[in-house]
Formats: C-alpha cells, structure tokens, sequence
C-alpha cells in the first residue's frame, strides 16, 4: 500500500479513535455503552465515561444533548445539560466532560457521599435534519459502589492535648470524633499515673516540710525553758553563799 492511500486511512482511524464519530458501526443503530461496576471511596470522586452511537450522519444531526438518571432506568433526573439541572442531592458535585459532535465523555461525581451507592443511566437526545427529537438510553446502566473512608486514629498534638485535660483524670480518653482508641486510653492512663505520682510527691514534701518546722518549733521551746532554769538555780547558789557569810 503506498502512502498516498495509507495516510488518509490513518487519519480516519485517528478520527475513529478520538471519539469524533458517532456513527454505528454494527447494530442495533442506536447504542450506549457504559461500565458495569465501578467503585471510589467516600470523600473521594469518580468519572463514569460513556459512549454513543447512531445512525445519521453528523452534517444530518442539528443538536444532541445529555441527561443522567440514578437508581434505576426510570429513575429521579439528576443532570440536565440543556436546559442546566442538577438535582439537589448532588449541587455542585456533578460535571459533564462532553462536547457536543462527539460520541463519548463522561460524568464526574465530586466529593462521594454513601448515599451516592446506586445504578447510574446516561440517556441521548437527538434532533436530527428534518425528523423528530429521538431517544435512547443505556439499559443496564453502570453500579458505583461507594466505600466507606478509613478513618485514622493518629491524634495530632491538639487533640492528645484536650484529651488529656478534659478527660485524663477520669481515666478514660475520647478524641474529638467521639471514638475512643487504644492508643489515646494509654496516653490518658500513663497521664493519670503521673498525676498521681506527681500528686504523692507534693504531698509527701508538704508533709516533710511541716514536720520540719515542727521539730524546729519544739526545740527552739526547750531552748528557752533550760535558759530560765540555770539562772534560777545560780541564783539560789548566791543567796546560800550570802546566807553563810552574814552566819
């Protein structure tokens, strides 16, 4: 095959591939296709893509525009290109990734909440050159799954602290989501031990203190009662030595 006829081939494979035909291949002549399954974890966001297919050719079709539905075929409308609908469960969390003329795209779904877990069912409308606006849409939809998110138990410094002020005394530790973990019920009884510890030395010392000033006070007491004792006991000493010399 020489290159004049092996360039143009390449480019509309090229054309094929970047989703710009939108013409049927095979039949039925109307078509979508979607995953079966798809799975993201809660907080998290995920993109269902879809592609499309039909019978007319482009330069036949005036507009086409996109609409989704969830939990079953017939189920509540939650996107609307034309004219704009988001439903209210999911404002400001859904965006279409699709330009008109070409035969995929896909939804994203923002910020995943659990109660997002259902089917999804992407739905076309078509108006072709002179008929009436047609329908279709994907039969078996596509199922998300949504995890629960992991929750950490690693405390940061803010929280270990209030734990322990709030909470450390009683021997029981609660982080501010309300759960209690093993890792924080060791740090809350390792604080009460040393509060009790700290506790026993204060009062141990209070107490030395206090005997200490006791026994000084006592002895400083008995200081003061020989001083009197002595001077008696000299003066009654003197007045014998006088009684004897005036004899």
């Amino acid at each position: 095959m020489g290159l004049p006829l092996l360039l143009p081939l390449l480019l509309l494979l090229a054309f094929l591939w970047d989703g710009t035909s939108t013409k049927c291949n095979s039949k039925p002549d109307y078509q979508i296709n979607q995953p079966e399954h798809l799975s993201a974890p809660e907080g998290g966001s995920i993109h269902i893509p879809f592609s499309f297919c039909h019978p007319w050719e482009s330069a036949d079709v005036l507009s086409m525009r996109i609409t989704w539905r969830w939990k079953d075929y017939h189920g509540e409308l939650i996107y609307n290109m034309n004219p704009h609908f988001t439903h209210e469960d999911f404002k400001n969390r859904l965006s279409l990734n699709w330009t008109e003329g070409r035969g995929n795209g896909s939804l994203q779904i923002s910020n995943l909440q659990l109660k997002d877990n259902c089917m999804y069912f992407c739905r076309v409308y078509m108006t072709p050159r002179e008929h009436e606006e047609l329908v279709w849409q994907s039969i078996p939809g596509t199922k998300l799954t949504v995890t629960p998110a992991t929750k950490e138990t690693t405390q940061d410094p803010t929280n270990i602290a209030t734990t322990i002020t709030t909470d450390g005394l009683s021997g029981q530790s609660v982080p501010s989501g309300g759960k209690r973990t093993s890792g924080s019920w060791s740090l809350s009884m390792e604080a009460v031990i040393s509060m009790a510890l700290f506790s026993a030395m204060l009062k141990i010392a209070i107490l030395g203190v206090t005997v200490y000033l006791r026994w000084k006070r006592s002895k400083g007491l008995r200081t003061k009662a020989r001083a009197p004792a002595r001077g008696s006991f000299q003066n009654t000493e003197e007045k014998y030595e006088n009684t004897g010399n005036e004899g």
